[in-house]
């Protein structure tokens, strides 16, 4: 599977972006994904994840209310969208997908996206 995550850009404080995960070589249908962040001489940290079929997901509590994760098997494509942005969500944002019926929400997964820069001013 090829993960191609896009979407990411500059906005200001308050603002919304939406990301994309898209995956081509193999359906995505039947993998956990999971969206992973890093900020400048940060570890990469969890963000948000959701199972195979959509039914469960999950959020770092600092993005709770506020980002969304949502996933069109139809496209083969896992969404974030993003609202109400603070100038700490500013990282490189990672889609990252795992064949398994958990929400993934380590590191462990089977394949990594390039990654998409969020900038958010204040």
């Amino acid at each position: 599977v090829q993960l191609q995550a896009s979407g990411g850009g500059l906005v200001q404080a308050g603002g919304s972006l939406r990301l994309s995960c898209a995956a081509s070589g193999r359906t995505l249908s039947t993998y956990a994904v999971g969206w992973f962040r890093q900020a400048p001489g940060k570890e990469r940290e969890f963000v948000a994840a959701i199972s195979w079929n959509g039914v469960s997901t999950f959020y770092e509590d600092s993005v709770k209310g506020r980002f969304t994760i949502a996933r069109d098997n139809a496209k083969n494509t896992v969404y974030l969208q993003m609202n109400s942005l603070k100038p700490e969500d500013t990282a490189v944002y990672y889609c990252a997908c795992k064949r398994t019926t958990q929400v993934l929400i380590t590191g462990v997964a089977d394949y990594w996206g390039q990654g998409t820069l969020v900038t958010v001013s204040s």
